[in-house]
Parts: C-alpha cells; structure tokens; sequence
C-alpha cells in the first residue's frame, strides 16, 4: 500500500514528455541505447500449496522488488555494448511448508549484449551476449547458492506502432556450494508492446523458464500498462499491470499477481 501512496503523491508533479512517442518505443526495447533505471515492485499471494496443522490448504506470500538498470557503452561508430541488471529483493513467508519469512536479496543475474548501434532496414535490432547468476541471495530459500552462465540473445522488431520481441538465455552453474542443486535454466522472454502517440504503452509479456534439473516449466503472462511521463526536468515511466500464472510447479505461484513498475529514464 505504501508504494501506491508514493506514485499518488508524484501524480501531481508530473507532465508529459518531451519526443515522449519515440522514447517511450526505445524504453518499451530492453536493448535499446538507453540509459534507465526500473523499479519492479512485484506481488504474489498465492505461493505453493500445502497442508496446515487442521487439514486445510494454505499457501505463502512473495513480495518481490526487481532494480534492473540498464547502461549501454558505445564501443565504436558501429557497435554498442548493453549492459542489463536484475537485482531482486525478496520478502516472503511459508513459501514453503511452515518456513518462516526471508527477507534480504535474491541472486542477481547480470547480462551483458552486443549489438548494432543502426536497425536493420527491417526494423530489426539483435543482440548477443553472455548472462551471469551471482549468488547474492541472503538466505537458502532466495539463493541456488551457485555461480552459472551461458549465452543470452535477443531479437527485437519495430513495426510502426508495434514492437515485437524475444530476449532468452540459458544457464549453467559451473560453481559453488555442493549442498546445493546444480543449475540448468532455460529463459524466454517474448513480448508485443503497442505505443500510441501520447505514449502510452500496453504490453503483453511471458518471462518463462523451463527448470532441466528439475524438469519443470514456470510460465506467467504479464499484461502491463504504462505511461511515459515527466517530472520537472526528469523522464520517468508508471505503469501497473496483472500476472497469469499458466503453469508452475507445486512450490511456485499460482493464480493471479501484480506488478507497479517506476523507471527513471535518462536519454542522451
């Protein structure tokens, strides 16, 4: 509830952007040469699913804020490097049976893309890289407690109004604790935004990963909608949307979540 309150309280401070259409395209692409910072504040009330002491089912809480800065670096005339960070914090309770509450961070997962500086004349941008999950979880239940990499790609695709796109990633722990499971995930991430005039962004997202280990899909569909705006002299996006989750497994979240995002956006 606080974080409505704090959006609330910015409203009346805030007008529209300046060339808001054209910034609201590059922020709606993830490896776009834009510098910004998103805060994702991210719900979920119905976390795995397990008998209580009286024989009734109950399920855990996650409350889960993602800080995902992007910074891309001109390499040459020619070439950029985009540097993508996800670092969660984590705050949840009896995900799992009778497990008490963890608070503190999440692994962070740090990606690194090349890409060309100029489209394709299809309006095609790619990117290809390497992803990197740290172990910087503060408890057991946040953390695989593993070191582990593999190669990242993504496709974007600008067609008027629309933009279309896939980031995926696969990784592998290569180190870390023995007591803990070793890591193979694979990540997609397709995506259809659509960006009006006054900026307005409406997108329809899956962040899907597929566990080999445990050889098991987590699959949620995001609908988000999103509004470039600004605040004195500062760029910022709002938006808020809400999350299907189409499958996962017995200890993931079900049902329906939701996600309030604020970025900071600062164009060149």
């Amino acid at each position: 509830m606080k974080y409505y309150l704090f959006l609330g309280f910015l409203l009346p401070l805030i007008a529209l952007a300046d060339n808001s259409e054209k910034l609201a395209k590059k922020l709606a692409n993830p490896i776009a040469n834009l510098t910004s910072v998103p805060f994702q504040f991210n719900f979920d009330g119905n976390v795995g699913s397990y008998p209580d002491y009286s024989g009734g089912k109950v399920s855990g809480t996650r409350f889960q804020l993602n800080i995902q800065p992007t910074i891309p670096i001109g390499l040459n005339a020619d070439w950029n490097l985009i540097s993508l960070t996800n670092l969660p914090v984590v705050d949840q309770h009896d995900v799992l049976p009778h497990s008490g509450t963890q608070s503190g961070l999440g692994d962070a997962l740090q990606s690194f893309f090349v890409t060309p500086s100029k489209a394709l004349e299809s309006g095609v941008v790619w990117g290809v890289g390497t992803a990197f999950l740290l172990p910087t979880g503060t408890d057991a239940l946040t953390s695989t407690r593993k070191w582990s990499a593999g190669p990242t790609i993504a496709v974007i695709q600008e067609k008027g109004p629309w933009l279309y796109g896939l980031v995926a990633n696969h990784i592998w722990s290569f180190a870390g604790s023995s007591d803990s499971k070793d890591v193979s995930i694979t990540y997609l991430q397709p995506f259809v935004s659509f960006i009006t005039p006054n900026a307005w962004t409406f997108t329809i997202i899956s962040e899907a990963t597929y566990d080999w280990t445990n050889r098991s899909w987590t699959v949620p569909i995001n609908l988000i909608g999103s509004k470039l705006l600004k605040m004195g002299s500062q760029d910022i996006s709002i938006g808020a949307g809400i999350r299907y989750w189409s499958t996962s497994p017995e200890t993931g979240a079900s049902d329906v979540g939701m996600r309030v995002m604020l970025t900071w956006l600062f164009p060149k």
